[in-house]
């Protein structure tokens, strides 16, 4: 059958009343004004009540509200977060009850000890690369493995050797540390490597068994707290692949022992959203009762508002 050139007749469609038609943007969601002086609360208060705003006021009320109850606020920490100055605000956080646990990768504690260290950190990799000097710093290959090594064979994880590490090592920058703020205040750290990724992994005094054993103790300690968040917030900051998978295996090891993740919160903070954050973090964990949020934004933005936003919020 071959169709003809033919219009089609508009003068009898239905139509109906404006005003009857439910729509997804009202006025009384629109933003109001800010005014001038009036705080970090009322300028979160005044954003629209629609798409990522709406989403961002969510997220800080269910933090206030989780901290209020005493129940668990796990952070996930990619080494991007670190390397962007943030380490004062999250500190901050840890020390004002904003924070159960901590998880980050083998990145993390490579900038975070570095920090501690010298007060500088992610070096020029298209400028040492080519001269065979890309990761080569002494005092990070050879005192961070020590850390680890020693730590390791103490029975400890990776995030408790390397905290432990630099509180008894008192540097320069130690109050710039997540890794010694977390031995201090007795906040679970916990490191989760892939073999290879790190800088770290290239020097001689690097040990595969204490990178695994201790990582996989980490991991332990990961599902662990994980299944303390009923009815709390698990929020992945900047790590597209490695915390969401060890995030997603937690979550099924708890299920697999039969226990509840009652009411979840999960929160993506970063500034792309990826496959593995949007569906191992947002979308699976909270597809038996609770709530996934994706915020997209410079860590360097976000983190620090959503910061000062609990802090103005807090009672």
């Amino acid at each position: 059958m071959v169709f003809s050139y033919e219009d089609f007749d508009l003068k009898h469609i239905k139509t109906h009343p404006l005003k009857t038609r439910r729509g997804k943007a009202s006025v009384d969601a629109f933003a109001e004004l800010y005014q001038k002086g009036s705080g970090v609360k009322t300028f979160i208060d005044s954003l629209p009540d629609i798409l990522a705003a709406s989403d961002f006021k969510a997220v800080v009320q269910t933090l206030l509200d989780v901290r209020r109850a005493k129940r668990g606020i796990l952070w996930g920490l990619g080494a991007h977060v670190i390397k962007t100055g943030l380490s004062p605000v999250l500190i901050d956080l840890m020390e004002r009850g904003f924070v159960s646990a901590i998880a980050t990768n083998g990145a993390g504690v490579i900038h975070d000890f570095e920090i501690a260290i010298v007060g500088t950190t992610s070096e020029e990799v298209d400028k040492t690369l080519g001269v065979g000097q890309f990761g080569m710093a002494e005092e990070t290959g050879r005192l961070l493995n020590s850390a680890i090594n020693d730590g390791v064979a103490e029975g400890l994880g990776v995030g408790q050797a390397v905290g432990k590490f630099i509180s008894e090592l008192h540097p320069q920058y130690e109050h710039l540390s997540i890794a010694a703020a977390a031995h201090r205040l007795g906040i679970p750290l916990t490191v989760h490597i892939a073999v290879g990724t790190d800088v770290i992994h290239m020097h001689p005094s690097a040990s595969g068994a204490a990178l695994g054993e201790g990582s996989f103790k980490d991991f332990r300690y990961m599902v662990s707290n994980v299944s303390k968040l009923n009815r709390g917030v698990y929020l992945n900051c900047g790590s597209a692949v490695v915390l969401p998978e060890v995030f997603l295996k937690a979550v099924a090891l708890i299920r697999n022992r039969g226990n509840s993740l009652e009411r979840l919160t999960t929160v993506n903070l970063d500034f792309v959203r990826g496959y593995r954050p949007l569906t191992n973090v947002v979308v699976r964990p909270t597809a038996e009762g609770g709530h996934g949020y994706a915020i997209t934004g410079h860590h360097e933005l976000m983190i620090p508002l959503l910061a000062a936003a609990l802090i103005d919020s807090e009672s």
